[in-house]
């Protein structure tokens, strides 16, 4: 990550228009801040997997400090678009009831490889999301937060699978194998992190977590918001990441099912009364 990054100072906050704030948008970036401003616990996590790598952790610990300042430049816009939103009661919140694995001395996935391709699938995730939103809003700063939050997360795509090449030379983990962790965490995008975070702010005081109802919560307003093209990129990126030929026809099976896939639960969730309400 040699490229200057950009700061805070940087984003034209004076453009901000209210009138343009999607509410829908606006809770799901809240819970969007927290995530990416709880990162620390990820280079942590990062830092133990990888404990004799020191060029591989002063990047984490670099790429970790680029994504707490996501989660500042969203929370500021939130708190923008929403005075009363109390964004560090909201980051306490969310690490009082969630919290990753840190202590772990080896990769969940099984290898150092395995840990380098989830990398992968969450930072390309991340990027196809941020330009959904980006895609998705009139709000001039949300829209310059998103993008460049986008071409950040591309960026550590590139990092995570650089490293995950010079690994691969001494790991042998198979394409099966790359293709499966990269559905598994593709599959974690309905896990507890993203529920909680939702909950934590955007519920009122005192209401309990309930997984099933602030996942869907979440869920049916950030499928709405996914674009096509941008499904179909993260398809081909994926794919790199698992071995396979991005331009290949799993890659477009991939996107289509993908796609369809939000779509589908998108409109599930919608027809529930109450998040429909």
């Amino acid at each position: 990550m040699s490229e200057k990054h950009w700061s805070l100072d940087d984003i034209a906050w004076d453009r901000f228009d209210r009138s343009r704030v999607d509410p829908e948008l606006l809770k799901i970036a809240k819970a969007a801040a927290l995530v990416e401003y709880n990162s620390s616990d990820y280079a942590a996590y990062l830092c133990n997997v990888f404990p004799d790598d020191e060029g591989f952790k002063k990047e984490a610990q670099r790429w970790a400090v680029e994504e707490i300042q996501h989660g500042e430049a969203l929370g500021r816009w939130a708190q923008m678009a929403d005075p009363d939103f109390d964004f560090e009661g909201a980051v306490e919140r969310f690490r009082a009831g969630y919290r990753i694995p840190v202590e772990a001395t080896s990769s969940v996935r099984g290898s150092r490889s395995g840990e380098l391709v989830a990398r992968c699938i969450v930072e390309v995730g991340t990027s196809s999301y941020y330009g959904s939103l980006a895609d998705s809003t009139t709000e001039p700063v949300f829209k310059e937060i998103c993008l460049r939050i986008a071409a950040d997360e591309l960026r550590h795509y590139k990092l995570f699978y650089s490293h995950l090449r010079r690994y691969l030379e001494r790991e042998n983990i198979s394409r099966v194998r790359r293709f499966m962790i990269a559905l598994g965490r593709m599959h974690e995008t309905e896990d507890d992190e993203l529920a909680y975070a939702y909950y934590a702010a955007n519920a009122p005081a005192g209401e309990d977590y309930d997984r099933k109802r602030w996942g869907s919560e979440y869920m049916v307003r950030a499928y709405g918001y996914y674009k096509p093209l941008r499904v179909q990129r993260a398809s081909a990126m994926i794919c790199k990441a698992a071995g396979l030929n991005p331009q290949g026809r799993m890659s477009q099976l991939m996107a289509k099912a993908a796609y369809g896939m939000m779509k589908r639960r998108h409109r599930r969730l919608s027809s529930r009364p109450a998040l429909a309400a």
